[in-house]
């Protein structure tokens, strides 16, 4: 019998979908990364989520779906303790491993990788990563936030409006944070639409579209990623880069169909 006190991240995800069903392990790793949630690590580095856990997390996500605030001000309740937590039902459920969504148990050949734990997560470097320039060169992007506000034409609140609504992230090292460049290409998209009167705001849907797009290609590479060996890892790449372009190419085409009545006579 199993007598774990904690959830894996893969359970936690089964248990909320449900109530929240844009809700990824890749949001829920997001979540942890911009400070929100902070679980304890077993020592091979898996994410064990208490009780307390999964209510802060509950409470974000609901925060988000009904109030539509920012991460900053659902950042500052948790901080300043402005959170009215309930005491978790939850019951671990077996087995520990990472599941997959409800909606991937289907008739899909990731299901049969299911009973695979996950590989851990690699530590942060001491530094920011090697990243490549947006529009060519040799040297790496490594933007302040000032710096992104200059490069995309956004002032520091709309910047921050923007990275509120979960539409950006940064590398935290040190006290420091850095922009990488697809920082960059999305504070300039977002500028962009700004022009038309299109807020941050109201860009929240593709990033939860992003998301659960994101969490679908997981899915089908996973059993690959898992193998942990070159070869394999190599071909995960390269499914990947290949359901990006077709995910691009359904979204392009089904956004003319929708807009069709404007673009035809």
């Amino acid at each position: 019998m199993n007598d774990r006190s904690y959830l894996a991240i893969g359970e936690v995800l089964a248990l909320l979908q449900e109530e929240f069903p844009d809700v990824t392990i890749s949001k829920i790793r997001f979540l942890e990364s911009q400070g929100l949630i902070n679980p304890e690590r077993t020592p091979s580095g898996y994410r064990k989520f208490y009780p307390q856990d999964i209510d802060r997390l509950r409470f974000i996500l609901h925060e988000q779906k009904e109030h539509f605030l920012p991460l900053k001000v659902i950042k500052d309740r948790l901080t300043t303790g402005d959170v009215p937590v309930e005491e978790s039902a939850v019951t671990p459920a077996e087995p520990a491993e990472e599941r997959l969504p409800i909606w991937m148990t289907r008739n899909h050949p990731a299901a049969q990788m299911a009973a695979v734990p996950s590989t851990p997560e690699e530590p942060l470097p001491a530094g920011p990563p090697a990243l490549s320039l947006v529009e060519g060169g040799s040297e790496p992007v490594h933007l302040t936030f000032d710096e992104l506000a200059a490069a995309s034409g956004l002032t520091a609140d709309e910047l921050r409006e923007v990275e509120g609504f979960g539409l950006l992230t940064h590398k935290q090292v040190g006290n420091a944070r850095y922009y990488d460049d697809e920082a960059l290409r999305v504070a300039r998209t977002c500028s962009a639409f700004l022009r038309f009167g299109v807020e941050p705001r109201h860009l929240r849907s593709y990033r939860v579209a992003a998301e659960r797009e994101a969490g679908l290609f997981e899915q089908v590479i996973l059993p690959l990623v898992k193998q942990r060996n070159p070869q394999a890892r190599a071909d995960a790449a390269t499914r990947l880069h290949e359901l990006r372009r077709l995910g691009g190419e359904l979204r392009d085409a089904m956004l003319r169909q929708a807009l069709r009545s404007y673009t035809e006579g």
